[in-house]
């Protein structure tokens, strides 16, 4: 148990050190929330991984893997397209507009391209910002809490708590550049407990059949790529919802942002592939370490849920101590800390940065100095954290049943379906206007729980939403809107 404790100290200890290097770089408001706009790729493309990932990838999607089986790989093509779409087509025209507009954040960017005369932009973007924020913080902030319960025996309060704490401290300290740059040392501490606990439990499995044949002993669908009972309706809905997983990344604030914090577009075109074959490996792991961990630790006919907890999301940290040593999985604690604590510290930036600079200072208070603002920020950033930590613990008491892949996914979405059309439309066509805007923003905020609350519960047809999820749907809506109301409104504008 002190070795962990030691690794973890280690940990903390470099978090804290980057937290009080990236204080001494932090001159204005423009530092504080974008770096400057100074950053290389290698920072970029790291910090953009491991902040899209969070902890789900580590405790959701090794869980699917291990319900699944084979059909998670749904998930990992999903990502991989999401992610090749933003890196190669939307980047650099995005980079280009940003500079153009001088903007340093998303709704800045906004308010520029549809030379936005009045405040209704920025008051949607930052309420739904807001919203979902605080709910996918919470979800990482209830992973936290689990992971410390899992590797080190903590009460799970205790746990989630510690881990608030650390995060916000360096996020004071360091502002943008504090996030990016322990983003960077995260994403590398990810990524190698991903690649080495896979091979290290293959090489555990002493199969006396082939590796194969046990495992559709253990479960007949697990190497089915469209899942139990083939290809079906209602499978193909399932799949499909895997998939639009990866249409978060074709947007999102916190992703985006880091295209704008980026040198040149130079420098997108170095981070592009590191992007893509980062998401490859880490996700492909994931879902291996799943079922490795299904194989390893359940017997045929045993429900994977009773040995690896609610959506098997505990299969990684039980598959660390079934077969590594004891020395490295303090390692595994901070690879897990780390995909959780880079989402909540760029969540938490975007987040303050569009209350603070786009409602409050922008529509009230015009006049405050980068000093004042600076202070502000910290302040909201509190603020959206502590309410945040409020909510998990809530969910906590209330939801003892919750897995953390849907959690996490149900505020991803929110994000997502808010943002990701109108910024792919506000790059890619010019008859897209402010209306048009604002309604495909609303229609994507609204839609999520419409989808995720309601659509489910109607007969005949509510479950293949249920399967298909929020997340498709809401987006798709929220492009029709979008396009219908720019086309309506230009319409008459030329009439």
């Amino acid at each position: 148990m002190i070795t962990k404790y030691i690794i973890l100290f280690i940990y903390f200890g470099i978090l804290f050190l980057i937290g009080y290097l990236a204080s001494k770089k932090v001159k204005d408001i423009k530092d504080y929330y974008v770096g400057g706009k100074k950053l290389g790729f290698w920072a970029v493309a790291f910090s953009s991984r491991a902040t899209g990932e969070s902890a789900w990838l580590l405790l959701g999607l090794t869980g699917l893997g291990a319900m699944v089986g084979a059909s998670a790989f749904w998930v990992v093509l999903g990502e991989v397209v999401g992610v090749g779409i933003a890196w190669f087509f939307m980047a650099e025209r995005f980079k280009e507009l940003s500079d153009k507009y001088n903007s340093i954040t998303i709704p800045d960017y906004l308010v520029s391209r549809f030379n936005s005369s009045g405040n209704t932009l920025r008051i949607i973007a930052a309420t739904a910002l807001s919203v979902f924020v605080i709910i996918y913080v919470s979800a990482q902030i209830d992973a936290t809490g689990t992971a410390f319960e899992n590797f080190l025996g903590w009460n799970y309060f205790t746990g989630a708590i510690v881990g608030f704490v650390i995060v916000l401290t360096y996020i004071f300290t360091g502002g943008f550049v504090a996030v990016v740059w322990s983003d960077l040392f995260q994403g590398i501490v990810m990524l190698l407990g991903l690649i080495l606990l896979p091979i290290v439990a293959y090489f555990a499995i002493e199969p006396t059949v082939p590796l194969a044949q046990e495992m559709v002993a253990l479960e007949p669908s697990f190497l089915n790529i469209w899942g139990e009972g083939g290809f079906t309706t209602l499978n193909f809905f399932t799949i499909l919802g895997y998939a639009f997983i990866g249409l978060g990344f074709m947007g999102s604030p916190q992703l985006f942002i880091r295209f704008m914090s980026i040198k040149d577009t130079s420098e997108i075109k170095k981070g592009r592939w590191v992007a893509v074959v980062f998401t490859i490996i880490t996700d492909s792991c994931a879902v291996l370490i799943g079922m490795y961990g299904r194989y390893l630790l359940t017997d045929i006919g045993q429900s994977p849920e009773e040995i690896l907890g609610n959506g098997a999301q505990n299969v990684l940290p039980l598959l660390v101590e079934k077969v590594m040593p004891l020395s490295l999985i303090g390692i595994y604690i901070a690879a897990v800390l780390s995909a959780i604590m880079s989402t909540i510290d760029s969540l938490l930036i975007v987040a303050s940065s569009a209350i603070s600079r786009d409602f409050y200072q922008q529509i009230f208070k015009p006049n405050k100095t980068e000093k004042e603002m600076q202070k502000i920020s910290r302040l909201i950033t509190l603020s959206l954290a502590l309410l945040a930590l409020g909510v998990a613990l809530i969910i906590a008491v209330s939801s003892p049943g919750r897995t953390i892949f849907w959690f996490a996914i149900f505020g991803w979405s929110g994000i997502a379906a808010t943002f990701c059309p109108t910024i792919i439309m506000s790059i890619f066509w010019k008859g897209f206007n402010e209306k048009g805007a604002i309604a495909s923003m609303v229609t994507g905020f609204v839609a999520v729980p419409i989808f995720k609350f309601g659509a489910t519960k109607l007969a005949d047809i509510g479950i293949y939403f249920d399967k298909v999820g929020e997340h498709g749907p809401a987006f798709v809506l929220a492009i029709l809107v979008g396009i219908m109301v720019s086309v309506i409104t230009s319409n008459k504008s030329t009439a």
